[in-house]
């Protein structure tokens, strides 16, 4: 099982680069940032963890931003959006943007996509919530066109076009890996419809019964990944057991000291488990 780490790359912390350099040299796998475009002032969503909303939600840089200064100071870390709100972007915009830092990379993205959390920032971007699952589909669907296609063609209910030219294609064939994120009811028919992976949060009791669930559903394989675990070798022994390609721990939106000594418990764990 790989590991990596997670991090809300803050205008106020560590930039995104200089954490990128600092992972790879101490040898993990991935790097993963995740998206919020703005956090509505006055919120009726509660935070999925639960009290105040943390303040790095409103602070973080732009995701493709983040990740195109992460892959241009970098050689073989994987790059993921860990993830990206496609239900508030456009998809032939976010296309040219996967397949760009994909190409500039030379094939290390991985493309986490979700539906989101917070029912006001949706709305924000004139998305109704209530078909924000049926409008994910279509754009991921949409998206993998024009990365395949030299003259794509989509047409659905919620994303419409005809003959389109884009380019670059993305470095990865066919593209890059899609992942689908969340831990929701209906979450495993979205990586069976359109996903190549499933990476859920951390949750320490059902995570791996459903991922077996899942693939006994599955006609294809799917892989597995694992959000926000704790620096703790004997969980993330249980997710190697259970056959998940990749473990990521978040690192705290700090200056370089705290996440370093983040990276040290994360990284004792990991030696732990690997009896060094």
């Amino acid at each position: 099982m790989d590991t990596g780490v997670a991090i809300f790359p803050t205008h106020d912390g560590m930039d995104p680069a200089a954490v990128a350099r600092l992972v790879e040299g101490r040898g993990h796998e991935s790097l993963f940032f995740p998206e919020h475009s703005h956090i509505p002032a006055s919120r009726k969503s509660p935070y999925p963890g639960g009290g105040e909303l943390p303040r790095r939600y409103a602070h973080t840089y732009d995701l493709f931003v983040a990740m195109t200064a992460a892959a241009t100071v970098t050689s073989k870390l994987r790059i993921g959006s860990g993830i990206c709100l496609l239900i508030e972007r456009d998809p032939i915009t976010t296309a040219k943007e996967v397949a760009s830092v994909d190409v500039l990379s030379g094939g290390r993205v991985e493309f986490g996509v979700g539906a989101g959390w917070n029912r006001e920032e949706m709305a924000n971007h004139g998305t109704d919530p209530r078909r924000r699952m049926a409008l994910l589909k279509e754009r991921v669907e949409a998206m993998k066109a024009i990365w395949t296609q030299e003259e794509a063609t989509y047409h659905g209910d919620h994303v419409d076009f005809d003959r389109i030219w884009s380019w670059p294609k993305p470095a990865q064939r066919p593209h890059p890996p899609v992942i689908i994120g969340g831990n929701g009811p209906t979450v495993e028919d979205r990586v069976l419809a359109f996903g190549d992976a499933w990476m859920p949060n951390y949750e320490p009791d059902s995570i791996v019964t459903r991922a077996e669930k899942l693939r006994a559903r599955g006609a294809r394989p799917i892989e597995l990944m694992v959000m926000g675990v704790p620096a703790d070798a004997r969980v993330l022994e249980r997710f190697e057991r259970a056959g998940f390609k990749r473990a990521l721990h978040w690192l705290p939106s700090a200056p370089r000291a705290g996440i370093e000594a983040a990276l040290d418990r994360y990284e004792s764990a990991i030696a732990e488990l690997r009896g060094e």
